[in-house]
């Protein structure tokens, strides 16, 4: 496999490789073999033709795409190297990795009721374990990575994430972190890449369009749920990060997700369902 500007990566059976930010890159078996789009690949197909077929092992490839919110692209996803190669499938971690792709790969190869649902859950658990693998094999990380391995950082950012309900201020998040202000607001802006209080806000808000997609609750519960006793104040940064109110929102969210006659039938559809980022294919 090559990507652009980067070394060629060699692949063996059960290799697994993640780019995070979607760079264009080629896959052979030898670096000067000819290449042939995915879009000339695929036309092929569609008409019936094989263009790899030979007489040697037959070789099979499982490729997928995750989905995930942009504005604003979060830390972790933001920080990511421009590609992820696990290989050498021996640690405990990769051994769930592993199993987790063979699960994969079996519900696509035989469809059956319920796979859709099935792939979209193993493929968030594919996600999960690919990072933990990849922090199990690296020696170094950086960013917003590395701030999890950081005990103090990372138990502050786990209970933002637990209870973003909680009244948190700069003083208490230093005090959970066992830490001054001042050097926590600074080692936590180092390592995540922004301040505290605004890794706060844009969780908040994360978190507020998840409840959006999924509840028809009353907006002022929504704000209370993620941290906000004023509707006023909630809809105001709400609006100023999403760039329109949540009764917008949802209302935008749920014509997208459920056209004309469906939207009657959302607030039967599951959570999970809704709110699945990841994909397979």
């Amino acid at each position: 496999m090559k990507i652009p500007n980067e070394p060629l990566i060699h692949l063996d059976e059960g290799d697994l490789v993640f780019i995070p930010h979607g760079s264009s890159h080629w896959i052979a078996d030898h670096p000067d073999s000819q290449l042939i789009s995915s879009i000339a690949y695929v036309k092929a197909i569609e008409n019936g033709m094989h263009l790899f077929d030979g007489n040697g092992e037959k070789t099979v490839f499982v490729g997928g795409h995750f989905e995930y919110e942009s504005e604003p692209l979060h830390p972790f996803v933001k920080d990511l190297p421009r590609y992820i190669h696990i290989s050498n499938l021996k640690t405990k971690e990769q051994y769930w990795l592993n199993q987790a792709a063979e699960l994969l790969f079996e519900e696509i190869s035989n469809e059956r009721p319920g796979s859709k649902i099935l792939i979209d859950r193993m493929a968030e658990i594919l996600f999960i374990h690919t990072m933990r693998a990849y922090l199990a094999q690296s020696t170094q990380v950086s960013g917003f990575l590395s701030a999890f391995k950081d005990e103090r950082i990372s138990k502050v950012l786990k209970n933002i994430h637990n209870f973003p309900e909680k009244q948190w201020t700069l003083e208490l998040m230093s005090t959970e972190a066992g830490m001054s202000r001042t050097l926590f607001f600074n080692t936590f802006k180092t390592l995540v890449g922004e301040t505290p209080l605004s890794y706060l806000t844009n969780w908040r808000i994360g978190k507020a369009k998840e409840i959006l997609a999924v509840s028809k609750g009353n907006i002022r519960d929504v704000a209370a749920q993620v941290g906000y006793q004023s509707e006023a104040a909630f809809n105001r940064i709400f609006k100023l990060k999403v760039n329109e109110t949540p009764a917008s929102y949802r209302r935008n969210f749920y014509t997208a997700t459920f056209p004309t006659s469906s939207i009657s039938a959302a607030s039967s559809a599951s959570p999970s369902r809704l709110t699945s980022s990841a994909k397979a294919s």
